[in-house]
């Protein structure tokens, strides 16, 4: 049976984030475009009405439709991850409403870590800040293609477009510092409804797209071919039924990639070489797959494979590493300390490893340009720095930069499995270059 990547455009799914400072109106934007795309239930929309009469407003306050938390109510803030699901004519959503204050940076990265989009919200009246600056870093930092600027608040600030220009003029010079491929800026006005999915009759002088026309028509449809294939090998299936004596299929989900039946494979770390004989895709036969599917692959060769491991085309294998360089956000309480002992989880493969060095630790403080701490010796909850690793065992690591599954990783504690680090290997920033080891000396784990 021979298969064919289809077509998903027409019904392609955006992962997109948003963040900003504190009352910027996030919160208030979120909400105002999930009410005018039609994306909120009556009985929704009846509990906001209700909470708002109670605080004494006269209208919705369309803020709480995200935030839920009693906390976040009472104190008008976001503290956690608000995932929201709606969909348009033209296209699915997944909506990560991510917190912007500085003690929630891990929250962010959380949010952001799979968003193919991410909206950095500015108050008109105070331009770009430090969150900002913090925010388009975290974008930049996790590979974020696209990233829109909703300058909000206009309806304060006149609706003048000088107000506007000289705003998005500066954060679109610092995130190119920072190589960010693209940033669409976008006068809004979240309470009003300006240009969120409305075109504003207050701002003739704009002539570029509403929020929502540019969430539907981003290209997020990546060619699946573009990158070599990355199969992690989540279990092994030996059914030695009387129907199935002699079948050994490895089953996972194509992390990357195109695997087709008759190519040459590599299993890693241990380097063995194969042939994919068989694939199969919900009990069929099929001659292709490709990323995100959830397959089963079949070897020509009785090759030693088990959970863990990656298979990839030979011609494009990674080389396996023990010595990991990387850029990570700390989420835990606890400190990253040089010297700890914790546990590596990459795919669905996990290793003991050692925080070798922590040669910086970047600051995001709202100057022009960001600047790092070097050797600060740990990491504390909410940092961002760069450590270097030695693992117990080889890991086939690509670069966060050319694959974002098989560039990531966690660092656990492994006493009580507490997630202790979200990590992102190789260059911090598209314009880095690697750091030199911190050492050759071995050591023990």
């Amino acid at each position: 049976m021979t298969s064919t990547i289809p077509d998903t455009s027409a019904t392609s799914l955006l992962r997109f984030a948003t963040a900003g400072s504190v009352d910027d109106g996030k919160s208030t934007l979120v909400g105002r475009l999930l009410h005018d795309a039609k994306s909120v239930l009556a009985d929704q929309l009846e509990a906001v009405e209700h909470a708002s009469r109670s605080r004494g407003h006269d209208a919705p306050d369309l803020a709480l439709l995200t935030d839920g938390l009693r906390a976040e109510r009472e104190q008008g803030i976001t503290i956690d991850v608000a995932y929201r699901y709606f969909a348009t004519p033209r296209r699915r959503f997944i909506l990560a409403d991510t917190p912007g204050h500085v003690e929630y940076t891990r929250n962010m990265v959380t949010g952001a870590s799979t968003a193919e989009l991410a909206v950095v919200l500015v108050d008109a009246r105070n331009g770009v800040v430090e969150q900002t600056r913090r925010h388009a870093a975290v974008a930049a930092l996790l590979r974020v293609p696209h990233v829109v600027l909703a300058v909000n608040k206009m309806d304060l600030v006149g609706y003048a477009e000088s107000v506007f220009a000289p705003i998005a003029e500066e954060f679109a010079a610092y995130a190119a510092s920072l190589g960010v491929p693209e940033v669409t800026a976008i006068p809004v006005s979240a309470l009003a409804g300006d240009n969120v999915v409305t075109p504003s009759a207050h701002m003739d002088w704009y002539g570029g797209p509403t929020v929502l026309e540019h969430l539907e028509s981003v290209p997020v449809v990546a060619d699946p071919t573009a990158s070599p294939a990355r199969f992690p090998v989540q279990y092994v299936i030996r059914p030695r039924t009387a129907a199935h004596p002699d079948y050994r299929g490895y089953a996972g989900q194509l992390a990357a990639g195109v695997l087709r039946v008759g190519e040459s494979v590599t299993v890693l770390p241990s380097g063995r070489t194969s042939t994919v004989s068989g694939i199969d895709a919900l009990g069929t036969s099929v001659d292709v797959a490709w990323a995100p599917q959830s397959v089963t692959v079949r070897l020509a060769d009785d090759v030693d494979v088990s959970r863990g491991d990656l298979i990839a085309p030979t011609a494009g294998a990674p080389a396996p590493v023990r010595d990991v360089e990387a850029t990570v956000c700390h989420v835990a309480d606890r400190p990253l300390r040089v010297g700890d002992r914790v546990l590596l989880k990459h795919t669905t493969r996990t290793v003991k490893a050692l925080v070798k060095a922590v040669p910086s630790r970047l600051a995001l403080d709202g100057s022009p340009a960001i600047s790092q701490h070097p050797y600060p010796g740990e990491l504390a909850a909410n940092d961002i720095g760069r450590v270097v690793l030695r693992t117990a065992e080889p890991l086939a690591l690509d670069a966060y930069a050319d694959s974002r599954r098989t560039g990531s990783f966690l660092l656990i504690d492994p006493a009580d499995g507490t997630t202790l680090t979200a990590g992102m290997a190789g260059p911090a920033f598209a314009a880095d270059t690697p750091l030199a080891t911190a050492g050759d000396e071995e050591w023990d784990l």
